[in-house]
């Protein structure tokens, strides 16, 4: 297992700190969210999903991923990259008999839980950092981030650790929100809501799209496609007022605090709707790369 230093590697001290107190404590609070615990936004796909029924669209987003990876070997190595409760690793399971699932995280509670939903059942979670895991070079064959390297910033060593770790011809997959301009072009109120979304939800920061693809580029990853998704992806960010009404009522009437970190969790969630609102300014997209078979 790493040791210490190697888990804080490629995070500020503070934001990793932040972060690992956040989901430990608020992990348990994305059941109201998702029956499922996937812990990201969703897709909808019209005649496949029903745009009222978010967890519809939650396992969507999951199907889009891993379709993206275009799974087709008789034993498939697939690795989560932040994995949280490992929702996604699960999906992937039932739709493919192949594949054995590793994912990573950094909090206790999502190890646990997260490995007590998996059963065991061709899936493990352990506590690693995603920049910098033990997995030796050349181990699997394909590998998703869902919403989770804006934890680290969208972050070179990020992408690196990605391609280490990925078999000659490996895909990753993408799918997350970035900036379509630098954050010194964003107008006031764009610039407000995503410094407020990046305090609440323990994020280093946005990259850019366009960053990404030259830093993928730059490692060696090829057959790069960039999709906008943001309109795919608008009608389950729509379920965020609704959600953070219901978890609060929910709470009021069992009589429980709620706590730090979940307020936390639901001003981020409230901020997101507003960088959502800011289409000059920030898109959700998947990305999608091959290493480089060589």
């Amino acid at each position: 297992m790493k040791t210490q230093a190697l888990l804080i590697d490629s995070y500020s001290e503070k934001n990793k700190i932040e972060m690992i107190d956040f989901y430990n404590e608020a992990s348990e609070d994305y059941e109201f969210w998702s029956q499922d615990f996937n812990m990201h936004f969703g897709y909808y796909a019209p005649f496949k999903t029903n745009p009222f029924k978010r967890d519809s669209m939650l396992n969507q987003m999951n199907a889009q991923v891993i379709k993206r990876l275009q799974i087709n070997t008789k034993k498939h190595r697939l690795i989560d990259l932040g994995c949280g409760m490992g929702g996604t690793m699960r999906y992937a399971l039932k739709q493919h008999q192949n594949l054995i699932t590793y994912g990573v995280t950094l909090s206790d509670f999502q190890v646990k839980h997260g490995n007590d939903l998996l059963q065991g059942k061709n899936g493990i979670i352990l506590k690693e950092n995603y920049n910098n895991t033990s997995f030796q070079s050349n181990s699997f064959d394909s590998a998703v981030a869902i919403e989770s390297f804006c934890h680290s910033g969208h972050g070179e060593n990020s992408l690196k650790e990605a391609y280490r770790i990925l078999k000659p011809g490996g895909k990753l997959v993408i799918a997350d929100a970035f900036l379509k301009k630098e954050q010194s072009e964003l107008c006031k109120g764009a610039d407000y809501a995503y410094n407020r979304l990046c305090n609440h939800w323990s994020l280093e920061k946005l990259e850019t799209h366009t960053f990404i693809k030259q830093k993928l580029q730059d490692l060696g990853f090829n057959n790069i496609k960039i999709e906008d998704t943001s309109h795919r992806v608008a009608p389950s960010v729509l379920h965020v007022p609704f959600a953070i009404t219901g978890f609060i009522l929910k709470k009021l009437l069992s009589f429980k605090t709620i706590k730090r970190e979940s307020l936390h969790n639901l001003k981020g969630s409230f901020f997101a709707l507003l960088t959502g609102l800011h289409i000059k300014s920030f898109g959700y997209y998947i990305i999608s790369a091959t290493k480089h078979d060589g």
